[in-house]
Parts: structure tokens; sequence; C-alpha cells
């Protein structure tokens, strides 16, 4: 069993920042990937970023590349999607997600189904 507890949602006017974090707790952090979804009103759950076990291999959907970051600290257990230059289309919830699905190196899944355990969510609001 794996918890996941996201934090940092909020809201901001267009063009700041947030900085998500997920605490995890349970099985050993380095034994599965991470990665950040989000859904808003209305719309499928939708894929933001990943990181591998290793943290060497990430991804990103292309409309958040070179504005979002995510990294994770396997010491700490704790991973992050740091957010910068918002826009209101970013409005959503944001959930975390653990995948047992890769190895330690070997590229973090993108799907929802990939993912075996997921946070509460926390809601970020973008004002215009």
């Amino acid at each position: 069993q794996v918890q996941l507890v996201e934090s940092g949602g909020g809201l901001v006017q267009a063009g700041g920042s947030l900085r998500l974090s997920c605490a995890a707790s349970g099985r050993t952090f380095s034994t599965y990937a991470m990665g950040w979804f989000r859904q808003a009103p209305g719309k499928e759950r939708e894929f933001v970023a990943a990181i591998s076990r290793s943290a060497a291999n990430i991804a990103y959907v292309d409309s958040v590349k070179g504005r979002f970051t995510i990294s994770r600290d396997n010491a700490r257990n704790t991973a992050h999607l740091q957010m910068n230059s918002l826009k209101p289309e970013d409005t959503a919830v944001y959930y975390c997600a653990a995948s047992f699905a890769s190895s330690w190196y070997s590229p973090p899944p993108q799907l929802p189904h990939a993912y075996d355990y997921w946070g509460q969510g926390t809601q970020v609001t973008v004002s215009s």
C-alpha cells in the first residue's frame, strides 16, 4: 500500500507560480515512478508530468513544457511539481500518483491506468 497526500494548491493570478508537493508513505518511495495528472470540470483526467524511479527520465505534456518542472527526493519520500507562468487553462484539480510499472531507469508511464495509487487531489485555480 502507498498513501499519497498532495499540498500546495491555491488561487493564483495568471503568470504566477505554485509549487505542489506530494508526500508518500507506505512502500519504499524509490520503488515506484511518480506522476502528476490534472482534471478540469467536465474534462477527462490529463497527464501532466512524470518522473522515473531514478529521476533520470522525465516526461511532460506539451502544454506545460518550459513552464512546469517535476522533481523527486527519494530520501524524503516527496515529489514536487513547480508550476511557473501559470495560465487560466491550467485550472484543475491536480493529483499525484504512484506507478510500479517501470524499472529504475525506464521512462515513466503517462497513462492513468499504469498508476496504482492516487492522492486525493489539490485544487489549482488560475485567474485571468
